[in-house]
């Protein structure tokens, strides 16, 4: 099975119009000259999609499943990819970007966890309410093949003060909660976390707020490469290089398969992205066009 996660970058449908890869907050991609791009953003978009080659694709940053169902029907189609099975739930995004998946296979379970509070998974977190949604978008439960896949969006780290560096820390701890109360011997159990977790490139604080899912509890995959090679995301106002979308592994899924080692596609990303040599998909731009200001993560797990 080939496994791939894409952070989608602002995947909106507007009556017949696709928002394309860009951020509202920045000047230069509002106005009419931004949206005339929108469409070969989305076309990268696909062909990135179409170039993971992947069985399962874990999304971020889609507005709904009418959104998602577009995109596939009249971008990703139209060019030989095909994903009969589609899932975008409804999350707490108060802008709407919620987790999505693709599948090319028929999937045993989609489960959402948007109305999930710290109260009902017995826990007290610091950076959470009791009684309000611990996930800030979601956590999508995906089973397919014995496998479980956890599809992640946390809390957005810019700035990172103490309170959003908390809220990350309490939906790491909450997701840990539920991985634990899903099976009764994680450590043994196949399951990949995956998605953007959000851990930023600079932190404030020495110690990560990803670290209830750290340690010995999983195994993250994206260590496997060499660390200059792990980055796959770039803010090109700052010129910030980071790595916030992640594969965290059980142990017994990096045991089963100790030489998979997740590829990174950047073929979609910004020319001004300066550490990616190449290749770049023919219409990739300096700013924009471009795919996303992510890179997508892909990962083979033979025979599954």
């Amino acid at each position: 099975m080939r496994i791939a996660t894409f952070n989608l970058q602002n995947l909106r449908l507007r009556g017949t119009h696709l928002d394309g890869a860009r951020d509202g907050d920045m000047p230069r991609d509002q106005g009419p000259q931004a949206a005339r791009l929108d469409k070969a953003d989305r076309h990268l978009t696909a062909q990135v999609i179409r170039e993971t080659q992947a069985d399962v694709l874990a999304l971020q940053e889609v507005f709904d499943q009418e959104t998602l169902d577009h995109f596939h029907d009249n971008v990703l189609a139209p060019i030989g990819v095909n994903y009969p099975y589609r899932h975008c739930l409804p999350g707490n995004d108060g802008r709407g970007l919620d987790v999505a998946v693709l599948s090319r296979r028929p999937l045993d379970s989609v489960q959402s966890h948007a109305s999930l509070t710290p109260a009902d998974l017995g826990l007290t977190l610091p950076g959470a309410a009791p009684d309000l949604p611990v996930f800030r978008r979601d956590v999508l439960q995906v089973e397919t093949r014995g496998l479980t896949l956890f599809i992640c969006h946390f809390k957005a780290p810019y700035p990172d003060t103490p309170q959003v560096w908390a809220t990350r820390h309490a939906e790491a701890q909450a997701l840990h909660r539920l991985i634990t109360r899903r099976f009764a011997d994680p450590a043994h159990a196949l399951w990949l976390v995956l998605g953007d977790l959000n851990e930023p490139a600079r932190r404030s604080s020495s110690k990560s707020a990803l670290a209830p899912l750290l340690g010995d509890f999983s195994v993250n995959l994206l260590d496997r490469l060499p660390s200059e090679d792990r980055w796959s995301w770039h803010n090109t106002h700052q010129q910030l290089y980071g790595h916030p979308d992640a594969i965290l592994a059980s142990p017994a899924v990096a045991r089963r398969w100790p030489d998979a080692v997740p590829q990174v596609i950047r073929s979609g990303m910004s020319l001004e992205a300066h550490r990616n040599p190449g290749p770049h998909l023919a219409q990739t731009g300096h700013h924009r066009p471009h795919a996303s200001d992510h890179a997508a993560l892909v990962l083979d797990l033979p025979g599954l």
